[in-house]
């Protein structure tokens, strides 16, 4: 794997290790050197880095309204984002079944792999490094947020869609968990009956499946 110097640059950090980048953007399907441990480290210092830069900038704030400022900022459609602008895609090593699904990684993994990332920094050069990386790649998405109106989640946003139509509220159905109970990875489906249509998501948690299937099924209803 060629070093990703140009992600190392817009991530602002210069790995002295730079295996460990290589196993943050490995998906677990690619081999049992992957980035599942990382992503769980750097969920963890993600969560630290964003609750410190909330808590400076808004003083003001009670714990419950800084709690969902965090929960829109870290959620998995804002880390999608955020791994777009790096393009992060490309850099991500996926196993042949996942290849066969197709060319693009899913968004939840190329989410998992950006949180991957920031754990690797935090084991290469300790927190003010993943926290100063973290800012940086977060910066434009914590320059918009109002903290009146914190960003909504999809499953948010697909309910009150449907409660503006008088329609009942989406059904989400687990259709299949794989992976051994460490390491599960949950495909959920989202039914909305009214309008006669479903959508699938995926995620290591029940909860981020049913988050990208909502998002799936929001794009249908764009459409």
């Amino acid at each position: 794997m060629a070093r990703p110097a140009a992600l190392e640059r817009r991530l602002g950090h210069h790995f002295a290790n730079s295996a460990l980048l290589e196993q943050a953007l490995t998906h677990r399907s690619h081999g049992a050197q992957n980035n599942e441990r990382l992503e769980f480290l750097g969920d963890g210092v993600l969560g630290c880095a964003v609750a410190e830069e909330l808590y400076a900038r808004f003083p003001q704030l009670p714990e419950g309204k800084l709690t969902r400022l965090r929960a829109s900022v870290v959620r998995e459609e804002a880390l999608a984002e955020v791994a777009e602008t790096f393009g992060l895609a490309k850099y991500v090593r996926l196993g042949e079944g996942e290849l066969s699904s197709g060319a693009v990684p899913r968004g939840s993994i190329v989410a998992d792999a950006l949180e991957a990332v920031f754990g690797a920094i935090f084991l290469d050069g300790g927190y003010e490094a993943a926290r100063k990386s973290v800012l940086l790649a977060f910066h434009p998405l914590l320059e918009r947020i109002d903290p009146e109106q914190p960003a909504k989640d999809a499953k948010t946003q697909l309910q009150e869609i449907l409660q503006s139509r008088r329609q009942h509220l989406p059904e989400y159905r687990v259709v299949a968990v794989r992976g051994a109970a460490h390491r599960q990875s949950f495909e959920v489906e989202c039914i909305v009956a009214e309008a006669g249509l479903s959508a699938t998501g995926s995620g290591t948690s029940r909860q981020r499946a049913e988050q990208s299937a909502a998002a799936a099924m929001l794009d249908k209803l764009a459409g």
